[in-house]
């Protein structure tokens, strides 16, 4: 039975679908106005896990990830380069796109993009005043009226006076309220906009996702997934937008992913002690990356370092060592080690036991290898087949082992080790000691074993 930690009530419940055997799941995407960095990366295997657990278990699973194409942060960067904002977001998207798909992601059912969903906030915002829980400014902005929406605070557990008190707002004359926040911005000069019946401009962030989540998915539905630090405010404003406007329950499971953090900081844009996924992806190979962010529970905050991504380096190298040798010649999987897995993801998606569940596997594998090859075949499938859930050990144990490596460096390396076999079948114990040494110099590690010499890279 799934039981998935609800950030609204702050606690585990078991989930129900709202409709039997379907899944409607809608998670923040990106803001196009830079790479991607870490911390979204996990955000981004974190869903993609899930996704796949959840239609593994048999669910008919519709995600939806937007992209947000139009904000202040991309209005201010086209302007540095003198280039168009669409531009300037055509070309994050497609590098967006490149990093998921060296990442191991698969692509959401839905993408909508902010700019392509104009008539749908409008007509959101428009019930919104009807029903007074929106207004017209003196600026000509419309904000979002906070203090008629009794349940605003829930997701944050936050009283509104806490919030007021406590709230980094702009000094801004036109709001009734300083918690109100933008449902329309009136364009400036030389800002992009789109018609409304409030004049030219562009909506605020926060009216975006209601707006698109609820298009693609209808006013309720059953997840809504991002990063830890949109549970406030833009989460918050999602349910006051969404539900005053609709006058329906928005959503049944929020969850929100740990941090990415680097020297106990959080990972981000703003502060500038991000890294991009595609420097990490020149480094190490995907599912390096995507072992490294399943370590830990998704909603713990995570250490970013080149000791964590080696680590898993390491981890993956003991999982690909288990399965050399063996065929792929049988479909046959162990139920034992899938139950164990299935219950560890079932609790809410613990992917760190789910992991020591892969490691119990390959011990079993290792120690059954030589004496029952029938039996390490079928542990070996399944440790395949359960990591693929996961994203991982999905390359030829070899190719992996062995890195990236040119086909003559591959002969050259050969045939130092065949050099080094025959040397000690001659008991030139200095010369196969020194051939050994010489690979290691080149970063090639040998291992030794009842089948023969082994060899991956350092």
């Amino acid at each position: 039975m799934l039981t998935i930690y609800n950030s609204y009530s702050r606690q585990k419940e078991l989930f129900k679908p709202l409709k039997p055997g379907k899944i409607g799941l809608y998670v923040c995407g990106m803001t196009v106005y830079n790479y991607c960095h870490i911390g979204h990366g996990r955000v981004l295997v974190i869903f993609d896990v899930i996704t796949r657990y959840l239609r593994m278990r048999g669910f008919d699973v519709h995600y939806v990830r937007n992209i947000t194409d139009v904000d202040d942060k991309i209005i201010q960067k086209s302007k540095e380069k003198e280039i168009k904002f669409t531009e300037l977001t055509d070309y994050f998207i497609n590098a967006l796109h490149e990093d998921e798909r060296n990442l191991g992601i698969m692509p959401p059912d839905q993408e909508p993009r902010a700019t392509e969903h104009m008539p749908h906030m409008i007509s959101m915002i428009e019930s919104l005043l009807q029903k007074n829980y929106a207004y017209i400014a003196s600026n000509g902005d419309v904000y979002y009226k906070v203090s008629l929406f009794k349940n605003y605070g829930r997701l944050a557990h936050k009283d509104l006076e806490g919030l007021r008190a406590g709230a980094r707002v702009e000094v801004n004359d036109s709001k009734i309220d300083p918690l109100d926040f933008a449902l329309w911005k009136i364009a400036k000069p030389g800002e992009p906009s789109w018609p409304s019946p409030w004049g030219q401009g562009r909506p605020g962030w926060h009216i975006e996702c209601a707006a698109m989540s609820t298009h693609c998915l209808g006013n309720h539905f059953d997840i809504h997934g991002g990063g830890f630090d949109l549970q406030f405010p833009h989460h918050e404003n999602e349910i006051a937008q969404a539900e005053a406007a609709t006058d329906e329950t928005f959503v049944n499971t929020w969850m929100h992913v740990g941090f990415v953090q680097v020297n106990k900081e959080k990972m981000s844009k703003s502060l500038g002690n991000f890294t991009t996924l595609r420097d990490v992806l020149a480094q190490y190979p995907a599912e390096v990356i995507r072992y490294f962010m399943l370590t830990s529970h998704y909603r713990s905050p995570i250490s970013y370092s080149q000791e964590s991504l080696q680590n898993a380096e390491a981890a993956l190298v003991r999982l690909y060592n288990s399965l050399r040798g063996l065929p792929q010649t049988t479909t046959q999987l162990e139920q034992e080690f899938i139950q164990r897995f299935n219950a560890t993801m079932d609790d809410d998606f613990n992917t760190s036991e789910a992991c020591a569940v892969l490691f119990d596997l390959a011990r079993e594998i290792n120690r059954v290898h030589e004496s029952d090859l029938q039996r390490a075949t079928i542990l070996g499938n399944t440790l395949r087949y359960l990591g693929g859930i996961l994203g991982i050990l999905q390359e030829d144990s070899e190719q992996f082992l062995h890195g990236k490596i040119a086909k003559t460096e591959s002969q050259d390396i050969e045939k130092l080790i065949a050099a080094r076999n025959e040397a000690r079948q001659e008991k030139q114990w200095e010369k196969a000691d020194q051939i050994r040494q010489q690979l290691e110099m080149i970063g090639v590690i040998l291992e030794d074993d009842s089948q023969g010499t082994q060899w991956r890279r350092k």
